[in-house]
């Protein structure tokens, strides 16, 4: 039995019904998606997702950067079921019903905020070879909010029950103030506050709402692109990734009684990490190339490998080698999805 207990782990987000196929190149070409890329849906691939899973044998998956971290957390702890808490917003529709099941098929406490003027966010992963083209319609993701939904007595008990909380970066785009009052209560309980940095148009146009929410941060998370870009819009420079964690994790902090952690994976290279005195750095595990599937996901795994024994109150050092683990197991499957059991020791 792992030492963690139900809803120890809290993550919000937005969660997005991930719908995946074997698609030709005819269909990247009629909605002019590259063959390897992420983008926001536009006006123009409105009926790409009826499409898709009209046309084609679909997978579903709940998906989303937080969700897929939580999910992630809970297969590594295995059991008890439960350990993860998700709040994001969904529409009241089949794909809204279709997450819900998703999410209890991987043990994760999903509740939705659900509504009815946008339907359930979704994101097309339209696979042709080894690449995939992502398509995100954020649509109900986009929805949260704070009153209906993360202040009612009951949702907010599960807030409480948590002992580490996890927030993607993406989130800042729809519920800063529901960002910052969880953060403040972990803050203010001596609990562990966990942010990604997500992307780099975060780091850029987001700014002011990410450093809004840093003093809270216990633990910072980043790949080296969104970290570059980080320290660029806080005129950090340098562009050494070392260096950047250790100037990351100097900024002004609320909570005196933990020190901030800055965790940057670089892809198969060593991932650093800056704790209050000193910088180590993590071998990656190494994986022949002819077993990766598609890295999509990988960054979500290793932020849930590294919750899952950061909940569990493991050293730093049995955090990242779960991350690593989780994130190895991952690029060797299509989308974010694993093994029925995790085989870390």
């Amino acid at each position: 039995m792992s030492a963690a207990s139900a809803n120890s782990l809290f993550g919000m987000g937005n969660p997005l019904l991930d719908i995946c196929a074997v698609v030709d190149k005819d269909f990247l070409d009629k909605y002019s998606l590259k063959p390897n890329d992420q983008i926001l849906a536009e006006a123009k691939h409105k009926e790409l997702f009826e499409e898709l899973v009209k046309k084609f044998k679909v997978e579903y998956h709940a998906g989303g950067a937080t969700q897929n971290s939580i999910k992630i957390a809970q297969w590594m702890i295995q059991e008890p079921h439960k350990v993860g808490t998700f709040f994001g917003c969904i529409g009241k529709d089949k794909f809204g019903e279709i997450l819900k099941e998703k999410a209890e098929e991987v043990h994760v406490d999903a509740h939705y905020y659900e509504q009815d003027e946008e339907p359930t966010g979704t994101c097309a992963a339209c696979i042709t070879g080894d690449n995939r083209s992502l398509v995100a319609n954020l649509a109900a993701a986009n929805c949260y909010k704070k009153d209906k939904h993360l202040d009612l007595e009951e949702n907010w008990k599960l807030v409480e029950k948590a002992k580490v909380y996890y927030i993607a970066g993406f989130f800042l785009t729809v519920s800063l103030e529901s960002i910052l009052k969880v953060a403040k209560h972990a803050s203010e309980n001596n609990k562990l506050f966990c942010m990604n940095l997500s992307a780099p148009f975060i780091c850029q146009f987001f700014k002011d709402n990410l450093m809004q929410v840093m003093p809270y941060v216990d633990v910072l998370f980043g790949n080296e692109t969104e970290a570059t870009a980080f320290a660029k819009e806080q005129d950090f420079d340098t562009k050494d990734i070392k260096e950047i964690a250790r100037k990351a994790q100097a900024l002004p902090k609320d909570n005196k009684k933990r020190q901030r952690v800055v965790v940057i994976t670089q892809g198969k290279d060593e991932t650093v990490m800056a704790l209050s005195d000193k910088i180590e750095t993590f071998p990656v595990v190494k994986t022949d190339p002819k077993y990766i599937v598609d890295t999509n996901g990988a960054g979500d795994a290793f932020v849930g490998g590294f919750l899952s024994e950061l909940v569990q109150e493991k050293p730093l050092d049995q955090c990242v080698k779960a991350a690593h683990y989780a994130a190895n197991v991952i690029i060797q499957r299509a989308g974010c999805s694993f093994p029925e059991k995790p085989d870390f020791k």
